[in-house]
């Protein structure tokens, strides 16, 4: 069988994926709210896929006010005799939950400079990113990946795999991969 562009791709999809079921997990990046994993994720997460978890803190509020304990006793001619008593009281309230959030990505986004170099032509030709193809996944890309995905609802700067199919670009999926593998040798 002679190998096709795809089967190659494929492949190399498949060395930079990760480890396969029983493998060792590994911490890809720790940045911003977000962990990059490989080899772990969301209850339903296959061994040989990466996933990011993106958390986003809690907004709490806190509220101060001046209660009112005693009234002031006025005297019959309108003169102050004691003075109003107040207490300050103070409490937390939380205005929007801590929200953990696990999406799938593709391995090679964190440490594969053609994908990377590759990712920042794909937002550069939409507008989003402005710098230099340089292969390295810096604060700039970062933004503009950002940037790509909050219309989706996520406001993570680590590329999603929904994000990379949105840019057009060929994402390894293992399982595809193996069917195609499995009819190629039929």
């Amino acid at each position: 069988m002679k190998p096709t562009p795809l089967l190659i791709a494929g492949l190399l999809g498949l060395a930079a994926c990760g480890p396969m079921p029983g493998a060792e997990v590994s911490r890809l990046l720790e940045q911003d709210g977000t962990i990059v994993t490989r080899g772990e994720g969301p209850e339903n997460a296959r061994a040989d896929a990466c996933y990011a978890q993106d958390v986003t803190p809690a907004v709490i509020e806190t509220v101060t006010e001046q209660v009112l304990v005693q009234p002031p006793e006025i005297a019959a001619d309108g003169s102050v005799r004691a003075p109003a008593i107040y207490r300050t009281d103070t409490r937390q309230r939380i205005v929007e939950e801590r929200r953990e959030i696990w999406f799938e990505t593709p391995c090679a986004a964190q440490d594969d400079p053609a994908f990377i170099a590759t990712v920042q032509r794909a937002l550069d030709a939409r507008g989003l990113y402005h710098g230099a193809i340089t292969g390295e996944m810096d604060r700039r890309t970062r933004a503009a990946i950002r940037e790509f995905q909050r219309p989706q609802g996520l406001d993570s700067g680590v590329l999603s795999l929904a994000a990379a199919r949105l840019l057009g670009l060929a994402v390894w999926d293992p399982e595809a991969a193996r069917s195609a593998l499995e009819s190629d040798a039929d």
